[in-house]
Parts: C-alpha cells; structure tokens; sequence
C-alpha cells in the first residue's frame, strides 16, 4: 500500500507539472523597462504565465549588455532592446528572426534634478550652449550613448568638451546629484524619481529610439514567447506605451 500511495503521489506530481503554466525569461533594456513593468502585470494575471525580468544594455561594452548576458548563458526566452542591438543579436544567431516586432518609438529627451532651473534647449544654438554651460552631463552608454559620442557631438564640435564632464550613471546620476543633466531617451527619464523631464532634444538633432522584441533562440517555450510579443505589440497595451512616453508602432 505504501508503494501503490507512493506512485499515486508520484503521478499527481508529473500530472501537475505538465499542466502548470509556463515561465518566461525576459531581458530588457532600459528604455521599454517603464512600459513593460507596467504590462507585465496584465499579461500575467491574465495568461497564468509567469515571467522573470532581467535587464541589460542594448549596445555597448562590458559583461551586462544583452548580448553579453545570452552569450554567458543567462536564461532567456524574450529580449527586447534597440533595434540596432537587436540587428546585433539577428546576426550572431540569437534570436528567431521570423518573430522580430518593433514595438514603440521615442526620442532623446534631457532630464535635471528634481527642482533645478530647467535649462533653454528649444533650438539647436541653445542646446550646445546648455551642453557647454553644465558642470558635468551623463548619458546610458548604450545605443544613443553611441550615437552621440560618435556622432552627434563631433557634428557639434564638442565632442572633446563633452568627454570632460561627462559622469557615469544616466538619470539616476542626476537624481543622486553626481551630474548636472542626462540625455538619453525619453521613456527612460519621463517618471524618473528624483528628475524633472526638460523636454525633447531640437529635430535636427534628434535620434528616434525604436524598441524591438524577438523570441530567443532555443527556448523551451516558444508559444509563450509569442504570445507574449503580441501582447505588447497590441492594442491593448498601446496607452501604457504612450503614457510612458513612447509612440507604439503597430504592425
């Protein structure tokens, strides 16, 4: 009787496992993290799938980009990050190709700490003039870190101005009172505690930020995966996105 209770308990225990609902891995970037804390928490309550969020830099050096974190191992069915950190990860094999979405737009915004002066950045003059004049300005080293070292500030001829003041840490930096403004997307600094948003960098020089999502390659969960892209390109999530100040671009 003790071995027939055994195999019973044993059967129930294989029986439940099979049906429990599957679990997710995610790693995001900072730009869709504001959006998609909000959204995971209806698509779990509404799915039963549980998902486990970690996050990483698109682009860029060191050991916790994205593409650094796949290629160590880290468990990973999702990823959502810049779309040029994404072509990255397309073309060393990482990701499904076939199930790439692009998922909100945004542009580059400047941020300063909570109840300083709000800095003139309406034209392009006096956007240069306000990067020149701060003590020390900080940025995410990722996509559009890249972007306007490489680009963006050499066109303004400061580049070597801008490599003197600059402080690690992104908002947070300025939050924390270690840099003076941020510019990095706006969706990562529009809520951020301890910041107040200035306002959007001048069109001619703007970068538009696009955050994209695939499935892995390899995971064990692929339908889950899916499902879980199209939750976040859909309708349903559309005014999280917006109001987390992102445009969402529905296929």
């Amino acid at each position: 009787m003790k071995r027939l209770g055994a195999a019973v308990a044993l059967l129930v225990f294989i029986a439940v496992g099979a049906n429990a609902a599957p679990q997710l891995h995610v790693i995001r970037s900072g730009g869709f993290s504001a959006a998609f804390d909000e959204l995971i928490v209806v698509f779990e309550r509404t799915t039963g799938i549980h998902v486990v969020t970690a996050t990483g830099a698109s682009q860029g050096p060191g050991p916790n980009t994205i593409g650094a974190q796949l290629r160590r191992g880290v468990p990973a069915d999702v990823v959502i990050l810049s779309k040029e950190g994404l072509e990255e990860l397309a073309s060393d094999g990482r990701i499904v190709p076939t199930t790439r979405v692009d998922l909100a737009q945004t542009p580059l915004g400047i941020a300063v700490r909570e109840g300083a002066a709000k800095p003139d950045i309406n034209t392009v003059d006096a956007f240069k003039r306000t990067l020149l004049n701060a003590k020390s300005i900080t940025f995410p080293m990722s996509t559009t870190g890249v972007w306007m070292t490489e680009k963006l500030f050499p066109r303004l001829g400061i580049a070597d101005a801008m490599t003197k003041k600059y402080v690690p840490g992104g908002g947070q930096a300025v939050a924390g009172g270690e840099a003076e403004l941020t510019i990095q997307p706006v969706s990562e600094v529009l809520h951020l505690k301890g910041t107040e948003f200035v306002g959007p960098l001048p069109a001619d020089v703007q970068y538009i930020s696009v955050f994209s999502a695939a499935v892995v390659a390899g995971t064990n969960e692929p339908d889950a995966a899916k499902r879980l892209i199209a939750f976040l390109a859909s309708a349903d999530a559309e005014t999280v996105i917006r109001n987390n100040g992102m445009e969402p671009l529905r296929r």
